[in-house]
Order: C-alpha cells, then structure tokens, then sequence
C-alpha cells in the first residue's frame, strides 16, 4: 500500500512512522500528469482510493485507463463519474447529485477510529470541554473560541494538530488566561483517548464529530467550510449536536444555553456506530472479485 500525499513533511513522516509508503507530488501538478508514474512504481495496484473533495476529470481518467478501479471519498468534482465506488458519508444534501457507477451515502459508511470502541460511554453532566478545530485549522478557528471560552471564564482543554499555524496567536491567549481555564495539548497520540475524558467537543464538520459522537461525546460544531454547514445541521438534527454557525459568524453563546449532555449522549451512541469500515471494507473488497 502506498499513500500519495502533497509535499507536506509532517504528514509523510506520520505516514511512514506508520509502516507505509509515500509518494510525494505536487499539489499544482496538471490533472492527470504524475498518476501514471506513480501507478507503475507500484507495479500490482488494483485500486486507486481517493480522498479528495473535487476530483479532476483528468485526474480520474488518467487512474481508469491505467487499469485500476477508483474508489473515491465524499466527492463533488465531475471526476467522480468516473469511480466505481463513491463512498458520500459526509455528504447531506443534494445526494441525488453524486456521481459515480456505485454511491453509497449515510451515516453508517462512516469510517471511524476502531479505537473509539475502547472509550465508549454515556454521559450525564457537562463538567469538562474539549476543543479540537482539525489538524491544520486553516481559519484559526482554534483562536476565536478559546478567546470565547477565556472571555466566559470556562474551563477547557484545547487540543491542536501538527498542521496548526496559530501558535503564537495561541500563546497570547494563553498567556492571558491568569486562571488556568485553559489547556492546550498539541498533536495528543490518541484523539480517541483524549476525548474519554471530556463531556462536549467544540468541533469543525468533518469525520471529529463524528469520531466524537461514536464514543458518546456530544458536539457544537462549526463548520470551517461551506461544505461543513449541511454536517453540523444533520448531527443537530439526530439530536448529538448543536450546530454553532459557520466559522465567520458563529455564535457560542446560544449552543451552550441550556445543554441537555445526557440526551445528546445517549442520541450520539444511538446514532453512530463504528462498523463504517466493516461495510466500506466489504464494498471495496467486493471490486476485486
């Protein structure tokens, strides 16, 4: 197996301490115009599994005519036409518009940390916050709401990823924060362990929530992205969620009002369960045949 990833350090080196491969390329190479080279490096590949919010047309065919099957993650792009497996969890509106030869949508082709199993409970109280923005946290969402919290005198542990770009933003904060309400963690180990410890997650809209609400742990969620705000709307819809806001203009102050933790929890656990990668296993195995 072997993992093809923009020129980002930090992530090749997560991915070959992990036992892979990883084939670096430019993220503004033309569509269609290293694929081949990679796909004969590799000589045996018989799938091509994207993760990508809008592949190319050129991108897809380039895998297609190479001999592979595509198999292709929550996808919008016109390339996805082209896949043989469209796995659209994440997805929540305009499902009739996916495109490729197999969508599957919903909840339960969610692929989640099996880890999670490990850490499942219910909760009863709000006595501990956790807030996780992603890995990069692109709009330093991350800095607003730990202002938000310190502002509002609330405890919290806020956790950051490799990728975080407002350190020193951070630190600021930090600084300023006499009482000690706030904690920063960065890069934890284990997500999944360090949200056993906590009540609700502040969260953007994408898998975390998710990962979040199959362990028991409810959710606001603000969506980094457009792309987010369907996400947060459908987790506050099954009742493990409010959804804040899109990340210009979120609004804590009424997600907090009056939490009902125990409900929320008990509709998380219901919700989301952590057999995704069983059933996306199966779909993707089920292609080779």
């Amino acid at each position: 197996m072997c993992f093809a990833l923009n020129r980002h350090e930090a992530s090749h080196d997560i991915v070959k301490a992990r036992g892979f491969a990883v084939y670096g390329y430019d993220l503004y190479a033309e569509a269609g115009s290293w694929e081949l080279e990679l796909i004969r490096s590799l000589g045996s590949a018989t799938i091509w599994v994207n993760d990508r919010l809008n592949t190319p047309v050129a991108h897809a065919k380039a895998v297609v005519a190479a001999g592979l099957k595509l198999v292709t993650f929550d996808d919008r792009g016109d390339g996805a036409a082209f896949a043989d497996l469209n796995i659209s969890a994440l997805v929540f509106e305009d499902i009739a518009g996916l495109k490729g030869k197999d969508v599957r949508s919903g909840v339960e082709f969610m692929i989640l940390n099996p880890e999670i199993e490990l850490y499942r409970r219910h909760r009863g109280s709000l006595t501990s916050i956790l807030v996780t923005m992603g890995g990069a946290d692109t709009y330093g969402v991350t800095i607003k709401v730990a202002q938000w919290l310190r502002d509002n005198a609330m405890h919290a542990t806020i956790v950051t990823g490799p990728a975080f770009q407002h350190k020193d933003e951070l630190d600021t904060i930090l600084k300023g924060n006499t009482e000690g309400s706030l904690t920063h963690r960065g890069a934890v180990a284990s997500l999944a362990q360090e949200m056993a410890s906590h009540d609700i997650a502040i969260t953007g809209g994408g898998v975390t929530p998710f990962e979040a609400c199959a362990g028991g742990l409810p959710c606001i969620v603000i969506a980094n992205e457009d792309f987010e705000i369907p996400v947060g709307r459908a987790l506050e819809k099954l009742g493990c969620a409010r959804f804040a806001g899109h990340h210009s203009t979120f609004d804590l102050g009424p997600a907090f009002e009056g939490l009902p933790i125990g409900t929320m929890s008990q509709a998380a656990l219901d919700a989301v369960d952590l057999e995704g990668v069983r059933r996306v296993g199966s779909l993707i195995r089920g292609l080779e045949a």
